[in-house]
């Protein structure tokens, strides 16, 4: 069975960049396509991007300018960066495993769920 887990820390200074590890167990990354999904206060999910089995990336274009995602297939996790952060980036981050790319079809393509990491950005 494939679990994900999310780390990293929970406050980030503004302008700062936030860095998340999601660490995979009970399966590869160099498989289906992993994900990172963020959820504001009193908004829906949104999907910022994610890395292929073959370690191809894909983001948001709304991100795009401050996001890397990347991946240490030695320790079955990939990353999160999120540059110069602002309080309207405090969430709760997710790592994800979908079979498709960039869909946002949450119940059919994403089998597998971080628990989620709560990340506040404050001075």
């Amino acid at each position: 069975q494939v679990q994900l887990q999310e780390s990293g820390p929970g406050l980030v200074r503004p302008s700062q960049t936030l860095s998340l590890t999601c660490t995979v167990s009970g399966g590869s990354i160099t498989t289906y396509y992993w994900n990172w999904i963020r959820q504001s206060p009193g908004k829906g999910l949104e999907w910022m991007g994610a890395i292929t089995s073959t370690g191809s990336t894909y983001y948001s274009p709304s991100l795009k300018s401050r996001t890397s995602i990347s991946r240490d297939t030695s320790k079955n996790q990939f990353t999160l960066q999120l540059t110069s952060v602002t309080p309207e980036d405090a969430a709760v981050y997710y790592c994800a495993r979908s079979n498709i790319l960039k869909t946002t079809d949450w119940l059919r393509d994403y089998g597998t769920w971080g628990q989620g990491t709560q990340v506040t950005v404050s001075s």
